[in-house]
């Protein structure tokens, strides 16, 4: 299995012979709602990944769903999205989407199982997805991928995966309160026992202006996650991936 982290929470993985790129921002600006005075974001352009096998969309906010990133793939290409983020990707001309609920599951063939878990609450009616992935030739290939921090309770009846993908930072906005949630890490480590875990929702080579980003409290808690790893498991690993850098995940 490998892994390459861009920026932000776009991933590609590489597991049971497929390529998949999750939450894809490539290219342009990230604005919600056309308000730039109030958030915007630049990414450093990146070669788009070619001979995708599958886009796997966790939110359809646009950090997540990325518009003109999305219209840069082949619409062929199949999707396994949440519901919110499948409407925007059916808007954008997409031909095969598969939108799960939490709790429901996508199977590729015999290769590859994708089980969708409870994320993100997006709105006051409206919760996004996390995800495991599990190669079904080789179990021992899997992970689980949440950009939020918010981790299913029923996480902690799921077998064990090997590569746990999460926040490790905290951002909170005043009232408001998080919207990424890092001090939560130590769950799907407790939960779910990997051998590896890596933080997402970085900045990378992204810069941000706006009002918004003047107002954001940021709070890293990796140094307590390397104490619970110190302490209560041992043989995990906390890898921190530099933009665009390849990892090999040993099964």
């Amino acid at each position: 299995m490998f892994v390459t982290w861009f920026s932000s929470n776009t991933w590609l993985i590489e597991i049971a012979g497929l390529r998949i790129l999750v939450d894809p921002w490539l290219v342009g600006p990230l604005v919600f709602g056309n308000l730039e005075w109030l958030f915007r974001g630049e990414c450093s352009d990146r070669p788009i990944p070619q001979n995708l096998d599958l886009i796997l969309l966790s939110q359809g906010l646009p950090d997540h769903a990325h518009p003109q990133t999305l219209n840069q793939l082949p619409k062929n290409t199949p999707v396994v999205a949440s519901v919110q983020a499948a409407q925007v990707v059916q808007q954008l001309g997409y031909t095969e989407i598969y939108p799960l609920k939490p709790g429901q599951t996508y199977v590729k063939g015999d290769r590859l199982v994708i089980t969708a878990t409870a994320g993100a609450w997006v709105g006051p009616a409206t919760i996004e997805n996390g995800y495991i992935l599990r190669d079904l030739q080789s179990p021992a290939a899997s992970l689980y991928y949440e950009p939020h921090g918010s981790h299913d309770p029923r996480l902690a009846k799921t077998n064990p995966v090997n590569l746990v993908i999460t926040p490790t930072v905290d951002l909170q906005l005043p009232i408001i309160g998080s919207i990424i949630q890092g001090s939560t890490a130590t769950k799907p480590l407790n939960w779910l026992r990997p051998r590896f875990i890596m933080p997402t929702a970085a900045p990378g080579d992204v810069s941000y202006t706006g009002l918004l980003i003047n107002l954001l409290n940021n709070q890293s808690h990796e140094a307590a996650l390397k104490a619970a790893i110190a302490q209560n498991h041992p043989k995990t690993q906390l890898l921190v991936p530099q933009p665009g850098q390849q990892l090999a995940i040993p099964a």
